[in-house]
């Protein structure tokens, strides 16, 4: 016998982010672990719905997207643990195991000036200060404190990557509108 949660069926929105998954039942209440994507799961914690997809292995309890209405999200030593009240105990919680969290772009909470959020920064067009082009940020790496942009570039055919620390010092201007980045940075580093 199924504890479904009782959720709505939605539709994802065309500005959703994945930005974590539903790992696990969390003691007897309804509680549920989540593992975040991000470093800094801040839409996570902003977002007061996240919009729930199916594992992509394992149980599907659901099919196509639902909304989950978040009641409260904190931390918990190294995890997140959150609560909605869609999901009144542990049964109805172990349903929703593997879920995919997405929040929707408007959800995420403001950045600062020079603060860009991951996924932002995901296909924008780099150039160098003298107009070449340096390739199309495909990931991004967490490395210590700082976090380097991984590009992707084409020469004699080959897929190749580039490697840009993302800081002030190489990163002269972000254009999210134009999806561009221009860096202080040449061909042959």
């Amino acid at each position: 016998m199924s504890h479904m949660p009782k959720l709505e069926s939605t539709a994802l929105p065309e500005d959703a982010v994945e930005v974590g998954r539903i790992a696990d039942a969390w003691g007897v209440k309804g509680w549920f672990k989540v593992m975040a994507y991000s470093a800094d799961p801040e839409a996570l914690f902003a977002a007061k719905q996240w919009f729930l997809l199916p594992a992509e292995k394992g149980a599907k309890n659901f099919v196509g997207t639902v909304l989950l209405p978040i009641q409260q999200v904190r931390p918990h030593s190294d995890t997140i643990v959150a609560t909605s009240p869609a999901v009144p105990d542990r049964n109805a919680a172990e349903a929703l195991r593997g879920a995919r969290i997405f929040v929707a772009r408007e959800h995420f909470p403001k950045t600062d000036d020079g603060e860009y959020y991951w996924v932002d920064l995901l296909g924008l067009s780099v150039t160098n200060r003298e107009g070449e082009a340096l390739g199309v940020v495909k990931d991004l790496l967490a490395t210590g404190p700082q976090t380097t942009l991984v590009l992707s570039y084409e020469l004699d055919g080959k897929e190749l990557e580039r490697m840009i620390p993302f800081v002030d010092a190489y990163i002269d201007k972000v254009d999210l509108a134009g999806k561009t980045i221009v860096a202080d940075w040449q061909l042959d580093y």
